[in-house]
């Protein structure tokens, strides 16, 4: 594999607080390897059409990378058009707990929170 450039610049994806407390225990939890990366991504599928991809990886040749609240965050590059501007959070509530993506690019998501139509 070739070595993969860190972008720099203008993040394209924010974390919150809360949510980066969160994968730093997932990580040291789940003994994540340094040279890993935090991946956020798109897939067809969910009952809206689309679902976001989040978890631990290995930067790929395709993927742009950039450093987010000192998480190295991993996206492939055709990727960036339905999360430009996506905030990712952590929620615990009675109803809900786990990662929330607040997506402006989502034009009508399901009740799962999870899966969106673009």
């Amino acid at each position: 594999m070739s070595e993969v450039k860190v972008k720099t610049g203008l993040a394209p994806i924010s974390l919150t607080p809360t949510a980066v407390n969160q994968l730093k225990r997932i990580q040291e939890q789940q003994n994540i390897p340094a040279d890993h990366g935090l991946r956020v991504g798109v897939k067809g599928g969910g009952c809206a059409g689309f679902s976001y991809i989040l978890g631990f990886d290995v930067p790929k040749d395709n993927d742009e990378v950039h450093v987010i609240n000192d998480f190295k965050v991993l996206m492939q590059k055709s990727h960036g058009i339905y999360l430009l501007g996506m905030e990712i959070d952590w929620v615990e509530g009675l109803n809900n707990r786990g990662f929330s993506f607040n997506n402006p690019n989502a034009d009508d998501t399901c009740g799962c929170g999870t899966s969106f139509s673009a």
